[in-house]
């Protein structure tokens, strides 16, 4: 921790403060960066050391022109591990420095308690530079070239894992085969007699052949798993595939609780700044900030939307005002005066925080009343993107569309179902089927993907305007199967 005096002395009292309102975290590390290095770390994903990639540089160089021109700033960087690491930036005034400080430690509270990092790597950022290492070696011993493509391979498909399942540790080999008598055959006719998984193939075209035949026994959605286990790959290639697969899923918790994580720590930066930490000559700058923060017109901001859902849990539970006793009352002064035991509010919001992600927490706690109160609806882009008219302000479709936005992400869920369709050695996947139609152009890119791993046609049966169709590529062309 490399922090002046002054800002050393604010960390100390913000930390006893974030503590006393209940809050319980890994011990917080903070640095202090200026802006290129701050950039260079954003890029990264808040670790100093990933590997290679040139994603990483367009992200820096992306951050740099938008910094430099005017058009963003980054307020807050933190990662989840133990300690928890933040960075702050040089050029921020003290107010800003207070309300980062503040905030980090509502994401570190979060981190620690909530269910769904549970299973997630505390020292990830050795874990990523033991990547950096490998896939830098990887690179010297066969080519940057054939790494890179690889590497641009196994990220376009890194969002094929079981997201819900990150307290599951899965097995990222096969398990032991039993033993089978080997066929005494001529060795050309080896790959045709000795093809069962018994077997160890010899090369990776043999491997391609026995591993089609096997098929899992139940739809598996973490298809990179899958792969792994049965994909024709060399050694180095399952290795960085295994890799990105664990990068996918330690930033899985994140994509999944991102409303309820930044909503949280912007509900206790609020609190510490308005009652405790904000001057009287910083509280307006801290209002225009945090104005700036919880804007975003028509487009979802997850830190409105989730400090508010915090408030309004908070409110209903402190005053009585939830569940269905309430709801059934009549009595307008009976339900103005309803009360329940203090604190209640506190207690539920921990309760939540510990056991809840965004789609069950938009499931149950985003109610007509609060919909109605915040002026929430859908919308429709017309023309030019730029412009937009209100689809729907109605209570149910708002819910649909939320809970459509967070449902594994916003991303399709897609299972393997048969890795030996027809006794072809096809791979066939499946969509599960859900109120929006797959977007073609990234399924067949996806398809391109996995084409280049399983190395034999693949396919993926979905509904396209409520009808069963099944798209496939064969290594060169794209075809759209009826059922």
């Amino acid at each position: 921790m490399n922090l002046p005096p002054e800002l050393e002395a604010w960390r100390a009292k913000i930390d006893a403060l974030a503590r006393s309102l209940g809050l319980d975290y890994y011990p917080v590390e903070f640095e202090l960066l200026n802006w290129d290095t701050m950039a260079m770390i954003a890029s990264y994903g808040g670790f100093p050391r990933r590997y290679p990639h040139w994603r990483h540089g367009m992200a820096y160089d992306e951050l740099s022109k938008s910094y430099r021109y005017g058009l963003s700033k980054l307020y807050e960087l933190v990662i989840n591990t133990d300690p928890v690491i933040a960075y702050l930036l040089q050029a921020n005034p003290l107010a800003d420095q207070k309300l980062v400080m503040a905030h980090v430690y509502g994401h570190a509270d979060f981190f620690k308690n909530n269910q769904w990092y549970s299973a997630t790597n505390r020292k990830m950022l050795d874990e990523m530079a033991n990547h950096a290492s490998t896939i830098t070696s990887y690179q010297n011993r066969f080519g940057l070239e054939a790494v890179e493509s690889f590497l641009d391979i196994a990220l376009s498909l890194d969002n094929l894992i079981d997201a819900h399942s990150v307290q599951i540790r899965r097995p990222t080999t096969a398990p032991e085969p039993p033993e089978t008598a080997r066929a005494n055959v001529k060795p050309h006719l080896e790959r045709y007699v000795n093809t069962g998984s018994s077997f160890a193939p010899q090369t990776p075209e043999d491997e391609a052949f026995g591993q089609a035949e096997q098929t899992p026994a139940r739809p598996e959605r973490d298809v990179l798993a899958f792969l792994m286990r049965h994909a024709p790959l060399r050694d180095w290639q399952r290795d960085i595939l295994g890799m990105i697969r664990e990068e996918a899923y330690y930033f899985a918790p994140q994509a999944m609780t991102k409303v309820m994580n930044e909503g949280w720590a912007s509900y206790f930066h609020s609190q510490m700044m308005t009652r405790h930490l904000a001057g009287a000559d910083e509280i307006i700058h801290y209002a225009d900030v945090n104005a700036g923060v919880m804007g975003g017109g028509a487009s979802l901001n997850p830190y409105k939307l989730g400090v508010m859902l915090w408030r309004d849990i908070f409110e209903r539970w402190e005053t009585g005002r939830h569940g269905p006793e309430f709801e059934a009352c009549d009595d307008l002064n009976a339900r103005a005066a309803w009360d329940t035991k203090e604190g209640a509010g506190r207690e539920k919001i921990f309760e939540v925080r510990r056991v809840h992600n965004d789609v069950t927490f938009i499931d149950t706690f985003l109610t007509e009343d609060f919909c109605f109160r915040n002026r929430l609806f859908t919308y429709e882009l017309t023309g030019d993107e730029a412009q937009f008219e209100v689809a729907s302000r109605e209570f149910g479709v708002v819910k649909r569309n939320l809970l459509a936005q967070f449902t594994n992400s916003g991303q399709p869920i897609i299972s393997v179902l048969n890795a030996n369709l027809d006794n072809k050695g096809e791979l066939l996947l499946a969509h599960a089927a859900d109120e929006q139609d797959i977007d073609l152009t990234k399924a067949r890119l996806t398809l391109e993907g996995l084409h280049r791993i399983w190395t034999r046609p693949v396919r993926l049966a979905t509904t396209l305007e409520g009808s069963a169709r099944t798209l496939r590529y064969d290594g060169s062309t794209h075809q759209l199967l009826r059922e």
